[in-house]
């Protein structure tokens, strides 16, 4: 197993990602435990040291699933980090209490302590609740540390750079590792490079999740898989993924949410020894990579900001409507809900303005109304927050 050092740790470059636990084969969606305890046998046995969980996983029946496996061995050989939903707070559904959830997730996991605890999933629109003195939220983890309840705290973050900035300008100086959504594709589709660059300067060691994009990096149509085979006999498409992650940006720690054992043997081979990619490799990555960012070739330089009307983040918007043509998720919604009314593609009024200032050429008001009727197909975040916590509160 490879290893990485984290102020006086030596820290498992692999993390096991408990948001997508294996389920049992009857449909309930009920965690199946026992794949679940073969599973962290497994990386244990390889020394995999770091496992993540969150209050949302798994409708929360994730904390006591994997607090019940890794309780199974001695306390000081595994790292567990848990997070406190604060992006849950601005959909005006019951406002969770850092007391309150903190408390239950101890119990849940059945630990006296985390070692590793986040804010999660600071973003533009959560700000609103993390960043607000009144609502005392760092403040009381900031305490929970002190006691030595939680021993490192740090955050999670599907901001745009922008935002991401702000936050670390703020509050950087009291968290210890930052999170982000990080792989090859979203190197650019969602300016991860920038965000490594912000916390690189912060100072701040990043943590990765989705390394393999929920598993659209693990296959790929045969023609390129037989590239790939022709030049690592040995690797699956997914090891690719964390091959570029060693080769570009060197995180610290590289999450992975392992549904079966399969995948799990899959990735302790690939983390039992470091071989980066060369460069005829990463061209291969490059070009999947391109074929997956989208077809408006925005380069974000803004000039057509600054006579739009409505005071739209025009470049923000184009960025999630390439994204929207790669995929629909749960955080584009979400990010795109953190727009704010007035502010969104449907908000455009087709001036043209910005098409005269392109420097691309982009038909702007077209990809608006293009992505304005797109986007109307899925669940706003307001409903998806409403559903989850729904299921929740019925689990």
């Amino acid at each position: 197993m490879l290893y990485k050092q984290f102020q006086n740790l030596q820290l498992s470059e692999l993390g096991f990602g408990a948001m997508r636990l294996p389920l049992l084969p009857d449909g309930s969606g009920t965690i199946d435990q026992a794949e679940l305890d073969r599973m962290v046998d497994a990386a244990m046995e390889a020394g995999v040291n770091y496992y993540d969980t969150a209050h949302p996983y798994h409708d929360g029946k994730s904390e006591g699933a994997i607090g019940r496996s890794l309780a199974r061995y001695p306390r000081e050989t595994w790292h567990l980090a848990d997070k406190f939903p604060g992006h849950q707070n601005v959909h005006g559904v019951k406002e969770l209490q850092p007391a309150e959830v903190f408390e239950e997730q101890l119990q849940r996991c059945g630990v006296e302590y985390f070692d590793f605890y986040l804010l999660h999933n600071v973003n533009e629109q959560s700000m609103a609740y993390y960043c607000n003195p009144e609502k005392h939220c760092l403040d009381y983890f900031l305490e929970q540390k002190a006691k030595g309840r939680i021993r490192h705290l740090g955050f999670s973050c599907h901001a745009g750079p922008e935002a991401l900035q702000e936050f670390v300008d703020g509050y950087g100086k009291d968290l210890e590792f930052c999170q982000i959504q990080l792989n090859y594709v979203d190197w650019k589709l969602q300016n991860a490079q920038k965000k490594v660059e912000i916390l690189r300067k912060a100072g701040l060691p990043i943590w990765v999740m989705e390394p393999v994009r929920g598993g659209k990096l693990a296959s790929f149509a045969e023609e390129t898989e037989a590239e790939m085979h022709a030049l690592r006999p040995d690797e699956s498409c997914a090891a690719w993924a964390f091959r570029w992650l060693q080769s570009v940006p060197k995180p610290t720690m590289v999450l992975s949410g392992m549904s079966n054992l399969q995948q799990m043997e899959d990735n302790l081979k690939t983390f039992s020894a470091e071989k980066p990619l060369n460069a005829a490799e990463l061209a291969v990555l490059e070009k999947i990579a391109a074929d997956m960012q989208g077809k408006i070739p925005c380069t974000g330089c803004r000039y057509c900001c600054a006579g739009c009307p409505v005071g739209l983040n025009i470049p923000m918007i184009l960025s999630m409507a390439n994204e929207l043509q790669v995929s629909s998720s749960m955080n584009l919604m979400m990010r795109y809900s953190a727009l704010g009314d007035g502010k969104r593609a449907a908000d455009c009024i087709a001036c043209g303005q910005c098409r005269e200032a392109c420097p691309q050429k982009i038909d702007v008001p077209a990809e608006m109304a293009k992505f304005a009727e797109a986007i109307s197909t899925q669940k706003t975040w307001e409903e998806i927050c409403r559903e989850r916590a729904a299921a929740a509160a019925k689990a």
